[in-house]
């Protein structure tokens, strides 16, 4: 439990150092696409409010999901991480339609843009996006809500790659065209981001199988075991980002208790090595009267 926590305790305050940098390159591309007239350093300015709305709620979320479990809430408050990213996936979607909303205005009738301050401040940006994407790249591996804002600063770093190559562009040739089609550019970027966010959160929230989990393997591995004749029942689930859970029904043949419990620690064992599953629930059915006589089913959770 201490290293539980520890981990919270460590991870919110990564996250809190992400917030503070990525609100000051807000400010900084907010007050500079106003005084450069520059669209796209604006757009990428929207693209970081949704980072620092990612990392915002991924961090209230991270408190949240420490909650312990109660009588009410068995599983504990783990899904808030979750809720937080489909939250998290609308709002970009939102920043995303008024970026292509404003880039279509411009493409008719291109503004002139400061692009060489645009350039610097971008460039500025760019580096302060590079020190909260190294702070956050160890924890992004723990925890799939921080791995979520982690992503969102990653886009944030080539959208900054993008502002800066069109400030270069427009400060030697004067095409400012380019200003709404680098605004198109970060867009994407933002659509993208939305979308797997979305995607990810909605497959969560409908207890689908977990992306990077292949249940035929699963059911191939727990057939494999030994005294397991056959399985059925399958279920596996996502309870957050660090709690992957599976139930099912084993049918075994006659034998003691001693003897299901052992596989169902090997069960337990394989499971949670190679594939992070950690809460289990197994049935046992014995192979003489399963379907026939209840009294003869086993039950043994772990």
């Amino acid at each position: 439990m201490h290293n539980h926590i520890l981990t919270h305790k460590v991870l919110s305050a990564k996250l809190r150092f992400a917030i503070i940098l990525t609100f000051l390159i807000l400010v900084l591309e907010f007050v500079g696409g106003i005084l450069t007239n520059s669209l796209a350093l604006l757009s990428d300015a929207g693209h970081i409010f949704g980072d620092i709305f990612a990392l915002g709620l991924s961090w209230v979320a991270l408190l949240i999901s420490a909650l312990p479990p109660n009588h009410r809430k068995t599983y504990g408050y783990h899904r808030a991480e979750i809720l937080a990213a489909l939250v998290n996936g609308v709002v970009l979607f939102l920043i995303c339609g008024f970026i292509f909303y404003e880039a279509v205005k411009r493409i008719s009738s291109p503004e002139e843009v400061l692009s060489l301050q645009m350039l610097l401040i971008a460039g500025v940006g760019l580096i302060i996006n590079l020190i909260v994407a190294v702070r956050l790249k160890e924890a992004s591996k723990q925890n799939l809500n921080v791995k979520s804002a982690f992503l969102h600063v990653l886009g944030d770093m080539w959208a900054s790659v993008g502002v800066i190559l069109g400030g270069i562009i427009m400060t030697f040739t004067g095409f400012y065209i380019v200003d709404p089609i680098i605004s198109f550019f970060v867009g994407g970027i933002i659509f993208n981001g939305a979308y797997r966010v979305s995607k990810e959160a909605l497959n969560i929230l409908l207890e689908g199988v977990p992306e990077n989990v292949d249940p035929d393997e699963i059911l191939s591995v727990l057939r494999k075991m030994e005294g397991v004749i056959d399985v059925h029942d399958l279920h596996i689930w996502t309870i957050s980002s660090a709690n992957l859970a599976l139930s099912s029904h084993l049918v075994v043949g006659e034998q003691s208790t001693h003897a299901t419990g052992k596989i169902l620690s090997q069960i337990n064992d394989r499971l949670s090595k190679k594939y992070r599953i950690t809460h289990l629930t197994i049935q046992f059915e014995c192979q003489c009267c399963a379907g026939e006589q209840p009294e003869c089913i086993v039950t043994e959770g772990l």
